[in-house]
């Protein structure tokens, strides 16, 4: 451990949250698209000169886990304070196409520039973008065997040095967007986000000095101890648990893990996990990883600081051309955020096996993705709708949230019908639809939606026909369904619809925890 006292180490620490913290509100704040602004669908962090993660926003797990990988592969390329690169290729350092990364090197506050010698960190921002291109509005077609047909693909590229924007190539890359206006007003602000980043980075510099590089190692080892000590407390053992997806022909595709747990150390492998596949359930490893680390940080003390030390006791396994390790082209974007989901809850269910008290029910699984856009007007509506998260061992799950790998908010009804050809008809809770036990599931939603002009729709939605799982003995949540123009459709579907078409999603409840005869056989007595 570091020299460094206890409450220094901690005022640093803070305050470099604090940094991280700042930078997502001057993302939000600057964003022109709803998703954005108001669903906040972006997440901030910091890393240090070594390019591991020190510290980050309260934001999205499946973009904090996986932006390690961006920040390395930047750091291939030997960039140098005062430059910006951005971002978004699955199989060099993204997640999928519509998240946009930028990460930025900063520069000693003497103002030195131009070598590697001088990064004293990196600001890193990730953002969903309404529109990348590609197939269908909103860049998240249901149909894809090839990733090419998801939007523009951007390995880590300059976009900016100590001189200002490398125009022609920001405009390269968005004019390959729809609402090429829109995607530059969102990029703006995360270079306004960067410049905020780097700016207070710097002061932090000048206050603390060396202490401030001090401070990175040390809290990094702090975290590192403590995961190691809340790890060291699940018993000793293998652990297994498995689930299936389902395909946009519905069939099933299986996510398999073990866990072996020695001492302090945790080992994941996915060996048993389905081949990649034809469609675009295949999850690029980072993502993957960001499922492990999320239910690892869950499972563990939530005031451990969350920073590349919580990664240090995990070993993870990966075959390669594997549905969570897929090779090149394959298609991505709901892997991204259908199939983290499923990671999520398999990596619950195995932990549960060791403890059941320990790990929660699954929720329900999904991010019920819903895009609808205008190939006329080219509008793009995205929204990830909640539904009911799984019980725990001590409470009721929560109704109508964002669960899993997503933390994202819902999109205001008055911005829906203000910004968009959409008009709300229903939005209210399934009541009943969580599991029951001993404390019971979250309830989902049903959302409906009245579309004014003619668009395209991509839903990507699970748990249509496998329901969300209790634990020791809890029931399972309600499945969700999709209807369009009042029929029912598969969980993911993109089809062209007229004016007046009306979508509804109902969305799954979550499982309960406990038996619920138990909690019967206590309200006789």
């Amino acid at each position: 451990m570091s020299e460094l006292d206890a409450i220094s180490l901690e005022v640093i620490k803070n305050q470099l949250e604090e940094v991280a913290e700042e930078m997502g509100e001057v993302l939000i704040r600057g964003a022109y698209s709803a998703n954005i602004k108001e669903r906040e669908d972006c997440s901030t962090a910091l890393f240090d000169h070594h390019g591991r993660q020190i510290a980050q926003a309260e934001h999205i797990p499946v973009h904090l886990g996986a932006m390690p990988d961006a920040v390395a592969a930047v750091r291939e390329r030997e960039p140098v304070p005062g430059e910006i690169w951005m971002l978004n290729d699955p199989f060099i350092g993204g997640t999928h196409l519509p998240d946009i990364t930028l990460v930025s090197p900063v520069g000693a506050p003497d103002g030195s520039e131009g070598t590697l010698d001088d990064i004293l960190g990196y600001v890193v921002s990730r953002a969903h973008y309404a529109d990348v291109g590609g197939s269908a509005p909103g860049s998240m077609p249901a149909v894809g065997q090839e990733i090419y047909v998801e939007g523009i693909r951007i390995p880590p590229t300059r976009v900016a040095t100590h001189d200002g924007q490398q125009k022609d190539i920001v405009e390269l890359i968005l004019s390959n967007m729809r609402g090429t206006a829109k995607r530059q007003a969102d990029f703006s602000a995360q270079v306004a986000a960067h410049s905020r980043g780097a700016e207070r980075l710097k002061q932090l510099s000048m206050t603390h000095g060396k202490r401030l590089t001090e401070a990175y190692d040390a809290v990094i080892e702090y975290s590192a101890e403590r995961m190691e000590a809340e790890l060291a407390e699940i018993p000793d053992g293998e652990y297994q648990a498995q689930d299936v997806l389902r395909t946009v022909e519905s069939e099933s595709i299986d996510i398999s893990v073990t866990i072996r747990v020695d001492g302090k150390q945790v080992y994941f492998d996915f060996t048993e996990t389905s081949d990649q596949v034809q469609g675009n359930l295949n999850a690029p490893q980072a993502v993957t990883k960001s499922a492990v680390y999320f239910v690892a940080r869950c499972l563990t003390d939530p005031d451990i600081p969350p920073n590349a030390g919580c990664y240090r006791p995990i070993q993870i396994h990966i075959p390669d051309e594997n549905l969570l390790n897929p090779d090149q082209p394959a298609a991505v974007v709901g892997g991204n955020v259908e199939t983290s989901q499923r990671v999520a809850d398999v990596l619950f269910a195995a932990f549960g096996e060791a403890e059941p008290q320990m790990a929660p029910a699954h929720g329900q699984g999904t991010m019920n993705n819903l895009v609808i856009g205008s190939r006329r007007s080219g509008f793009t509506y995205y929204e990830t709708i909640g539904g009911g998260a799984g019980a725990s061992a001590t409470s009721d799950g929560e109704d109508g949230v964002q669960v899993g790998m997503t933390n994202t908010l819902n999109t205001p009804i008055e911005v829906i019908e203000t910004e968009y050809p959409l008009r709300v008809e229903r939005y209210e809770l399934r009541q009943g639809s969580g599991g029951a036990g001993v404390h019971s599931g979250g309830d989902g939603v049903v959302r409906t939606l009245r579309i004014c002009e003619p668009a395209t729709i991509s839903l990507l939605t699970g748990r249509r026909d496998t329901p969300p799982e209790g634990i020791d003995e809890g029931e399972c949540g309600s499945t969700g369904s999709n209807r369009i123009g009042g029929k029912v459709v598969p969980g993911k579907i993109t089809t062209d619809v007229e004016s007046g078409t009306t979508v509804t999603v109902k969305t799954p409840g979550g499982g309960g925890h406990g038996n619920p005869v138990t909690t019967d056989d206590e309200t006789d007595e």
